[in-house]
């Protein structure tokens, strides 16, 4: 966050509150808070999950200026970039859903949840929800800042990180 010019404080942009049984977080940009459903996360994983895919809201809020409220193509993007980049897709996570397959599954995924996600925030048709998807899904999916690559499981997603803290030292050194 530092490094695309924005600051996180865990006292001021972090809060427990409780939910609906629906969410398990979210991301206030008019705040820029992360807010963390006491009672529907359980477990670390889905805690980690949840809050790399607010965390990634976080980031395109500050770094691309995303209209949440009033672009549903911006909407539409995070929400792939989320979907893609948090985990969310991962194939443990769809076998659990009983979902899963061979080809571009983790593409297919990603278009389904990005499509949940923005009529759950906004109240999106899901006809207007799938088009706003459908207009940005491929720039927005490739786009995989931070990271610099889809971590898959926690050996990528370690990998990532390596790989983010080692950006810029090749050049730096000549």
């Amino acid at each position: 966050m530092s490094q695309a010019g924005c600051t996180a404080y865990r006292d001021r942009h972090f809060a427990c509150e409780e939910c609906d049984g629906q969410v398990g977080g979210g991301f206030d940009s008019s705040t820029s808070e992360i807010v963390v459903c006491q009672n529907t996360v359980n477990n670390q994983a889905t805690m980690n999950r949840m809050l790399t895919h607010e965390l990634i809201h976080a980031y395109d809020h500050c770094r691309a200026q995303v209209d949440f409220l009033n672009n549903v193509r911006h909407l539409a993007c995070t929400e792939i970039r989320a979907a893609s980049l948090s985990g969310d897709c991962s194939l443990s996570n769809e076998m659990s859903r009983f979902k899963f397959g061979i080809k571009q599954h983790h593409q297919t995924c990603v278009r389904d949840r990005a499509v949940r996600s923005i009529m759950a925030a906004r109240k999106f048709s899901q006809e207007t929800a799938e088009k706003a998807v459908d207009e940005v899904f491929d720039s927005c999916f490739n786009d995989q800042a931070p990271f610099g690559r889809i971590p898959h499981n926690e050996a990528t997603a370690n990998m990532a990180h390596r790989e983010f803290r080692n950006r810029g030292r090749y050049y730096a050194n000549i």
